[in-house]
């Protein structure tokens, strides 16, 4: 099975916040038994922070993430869960980029690799959060 990577983490990684090194760890345990994975929305929003193709892909490689597109099922689901989200008063907040994360990581992957401030498991209850000790 697959482990989704969130932003967050490779965010973290990337700016060796003092985390990093746990993070790094938990994606290499991690690798024992899944494959390390991230979605559209993620590389594209790490390829913001970094804005340099080669030290993207030389920081997925050395974490061996590998790209897998957004399922039509994902989407479709990430967008229900937004519509429940915002029919109940939630504010903008939130936006359908982290609706899809959050949706990839559920359905096509056994769980996700983010640091989580609470959303992931308050709008994704299934949702397994794989996080540093």
């Amino acid at each position: 099975m697959s482990i989704a990577v969130d932003t967050s983490v490779l965010v973290a990684i990337a700016k060796g916040e003092s985390e990093a090194s746990d993070w790094i760890e938990l994606l290499i345990d991690a690798q024992t038994e899944d494959e390390l994975i991230l979605c559209d929305v993620v590389a594209a929003e790490f390829f913001a922070l970094l804005l340099d193709e080669e030290k993207f892909r030389d920081t997925l490689n050395r974490l061996g993430i590998v790209f897998r597109e957004t399922s039509l099922e994902s989407a479709q689901f990430a967008g229900r869960i937004f519509r429940e989200y915002r029919r109940h008063g939630g504010p903008r907040e939130h936006l359908i980029p982290d609706f899809l994360i959050a949706a990839y990581a559920e359905k096509q992957a056994r769980g996700i690799a983010a640091i989580d401030r609470g959303y992931l498991r308050r709008y994704f209850p299934g949702l397994k959060i794989l996080k540093p000790d």
